[in-house]
């Protein structure tokens, strides 16, 4: 009678009676005008990264998903509980979409706008300033939400003074609309395959984490370089309306809740 054992297969993108057409067409605009930021910073050769955090990683001998060529399975702790393990690991990720490159930043506190601000600065030191260094322009593609969502004021705050303030650069942010964070490139072209390198074996300690990382590579010549950043970030810092007012931002004329520039203070504010 054709039945047999399946799992649950995420296909339906929304409740149809509660999508609407206006969504759908907003979506699809948000899309179309990434293409087109993607496409003008290629043709002016400025840096384009796509950014996102990994899910939280426990630091001990926890098991990992995956499977592994072994004559014996590894043994590891029959609880995953957090009060067992040697500390936390949060992959914030950066990936340059014109140079395969990746970089991650590994948190062991929490995953605040200023922890994922200053990982892209960890970035641009330590490689984008040295490929980019005529370059005044940078595009952030970013998640709709979380340490990087369009909404955090915190995040527009870190990005004017981490960023523009401190480098001299204009920082646009495009934001990928909620419930499409799947179709960010550091999703498919860096986290897939760091978790397929590391899948299977325990991650132990910091050295090995960052070992796997740094030895993650593809066929088509991705990179990535891992550190660790070992900061302690303060959960819930509230931005005030008077802060909030001295960032030097331009919300573009498309959908501007999820795409503006930040620029430099005192410089003149014009839109690329």
């Amino acid at each position: 009678m054709n039945y047999s054992l399946k799992v649950n297969s995420k296909e339906i993108e929304s409740n149809p009676k509660k999508g609407t057409k206006e969504s759908r067409i907003r979506r699809n605009q948000q899309f179309n005008y990434i293409k087109q930021m993607r496409e003008y910073y290629i043709e002016q050769d400025n840096p384009i990264i796509s950014t996102d955090t990994k899910k939280r990683e426990l630091v001990g001998n926890f098991r990992n998903s995956g499977a592994i060529w072994c004559t014996d399975s590894k043994k590891v702790n029959v609880y995953d509980f957090r009060s067992s393990a040697d500390g936390v690991f949060i992959p914030y990720g950066i990936y340059n979409t014109t140079k395969n490159t990746g970089f991650v930043v590994g948190g062991i506190s929490y995953n605040t706008a200023e922890f994922a601000v200053n990982s892209i600065e960890k970035w641009w030191c330590m490689d984008g300033k040295d490929m980019y260094s005529k370059r005044k322009s940078l595009l952030i593609l970013a998640d709709g939400g979380g340490s990087n969502g369009s909404s955090n004021k915190m995040w527009k705050l870190c990005i004017q003074k981490i960023l523009c303030d401190k480098y001299g650069i204009n920082v646009t942010v495009c934001h990928y609309p909620p419930g499409t964070s799947k179709y960010n490139p550091i999703e498919h072209r860096l986290f897939s395959e760091i978790s397929k390198n590391w899948a299977g074996e325990p991650l132990k300690d910091y050295e090995t984490i960052l070992n796997y990382i740094n030895t993650t590579k593809t066929s088509t010549g991705l990179k990535v370089k891992a550190v660790i950043d070992e900061k302690i970030y303060e959960k819930g810092i509230k931005v005030s309306d008077k802060e909030m007012k001295k960032i030097n931002i331009k919300y573009h004329a498309v959908l501007p809740e999820f795409n503006y520039t930040i620029y430099p203070l005192k410089s003149e504010i014009i839109l690329r």
